[in-house]
């Protein structure tokens, strides 16, 4: 290389350098043909390491590259290189030296190309992007809350503008025919008819009160520690006789040092309402097996509850299995509300929790329940 050429390239460093050192934005230049690449002071600071801790090796970057980013990464990279993109952009996580993870916005371009036509020589850099990917996090959990809440309303504006006035125009219609009625067997008939309706009116508000409570109770009620598999307990406690006259075999795998923030009401409310759709949706021709555990993660609990029973199709219903007034069992004996579940939802969403189901029809089904340590 002419001494020109290297000073030139000395002169492009300096002034990268100079231009990007105040804004703490790192510089990396990648030889091919030695595969080195050196990383500017900035970019080793990002991540917490000083300028004689990081070496020359371009794996030492990338195996530090977020699992979960690794392949998008590379294929980025090597779609420059081939071409297919003019430049080489992309955002990963990567794992500074104290093990913390920080959003790296990678920015590069080929600025020499050996006689062969491949490339030689690519420069780019390093910013940190960790505070707006934060405040994007937040922003998406937000929308999620907000679009949450609105399915919510429209849950309630469907019961308001269909269920009641169905149910209210039917009643009125049904009084006029009674009013209206000359013998005292077509009062009867039409009383019949009256009783029917005001129940169905009756179940359909009590609904609605309980759903409104879980967001009363949520701001007017404080949690209590409690332990988990206690409650597990006390729940198969008060369905022992259905245990029994079914025969159901019970297995509990949960650690009796596991304590949750819950509202009392609503754990066992939840637990009940899960367990109890075990013994009705159960396999008359094998016997009920329910399987509780629990395991932990850095934020949370996870409890899982199995069953062999008759199982939910879920590519049928897999998106209205939460919703309200959802059934998913044709049999009539079973005497579903659709109601249960969307209530058990609601209860965990109120303080940070979620439930979610596998299921198999004709095989069983798994509900895991996440909550908050």
């Amino acid at each position: 290389m002419k001494p020109t050429k290297i000073l030139n390239d000395v002169q492009d460093g300096l002034k990268w350098q100079f231009a990007l050192k105040s804004s703490g934005i790192g510089i990396w230049d990648y030889n091919a043909d030695a595969n080195r690449v050196f990383y500017s002071k900035e970019s080793k600071s990002i991540i917490g390491f000083d300028n004689d801790e990081f070496g020359m090796n371009p794996h030492d970057w990338n195996d530090r590259v977020h699992p979960d980013d690794k392949e998008q990464y590379l294929l980025d990279f090597q779609n420059h290189l081939k071409g297919i993109e003019p430049l080489y952009k992309n955002e990963h996580r990567i794992r500074c030296k104290n093990g913390s993870y920080k959003w790296i916005l990678d920015r590069g371009k080929i600025i020499e190309w050996s006689e062969d036509g491949s490339p030689k020589r690519i420069i780019g850099t390093h910013s940190d992007i960790t505070e707006r990917k934060e405040k994007e996090t937040k922003l998406r959990s937000n929308l999620n809350i907000i679009t949450s809440q609105n399915q919510k309303l429209l849950n309630f504006a469907h019961i308001v503008s269909h269920n009641l006035r169905t149910h209210t125009s039917n009643l009125d219609y049904m009084i006029q025919f009674y009013e209206e009625s000359d013998t005292h067997r077509e009062k009867l008939e039409y009383f019949d008819h009256i009783n029917s309706i005001a129940k169905s009116l009756f179940d359909t508000v009590n609904d609605l009160e309980d759903i409104v409570k879980v967001q009363v109770n949520k701001k007017s009620l404080e949690t209590q520690k409690l332990n988990l598999v206690d409650y597990v307990n006390k729940a198969l406690k008060a369905l022992k006789t259905d245990i029994r006259d079914y025969n159901a075999s019970v297995n509990i795998k949960v650690s009796e040092s596991i304590y949750i923030d819950f509202l009392p009401a609503y754990l066992e409310s939840i637990l009940l309402n899960i367990f109890t759709n075990a013994i009705k949706y159960r396999k008359e021709s094998i016997q009920l097996i329910i399987n509780i555990s629990a395991e932990e993660n850095n934020e949370n609990y996870i409890l899982k509850i199995s069953d062999n029973g008759i199982g939910i199709d879920l590519k049928k219903y897999g998106e209205k299995l939460f919703g309200m007034y959802n059934t998913f069992h044709d049999k009539t004996e079973y005497d579903s509300r659709g109601i249960g579940l969307y209530i058990t939802k609601n209860q965990l969403e109120a303080f940070g929790g979620n439930i979610e189901v596998e299921s198999i029809l004709g095989e069983g089904s798994t509900f895991t329940i996440t909550l908050k340590k």
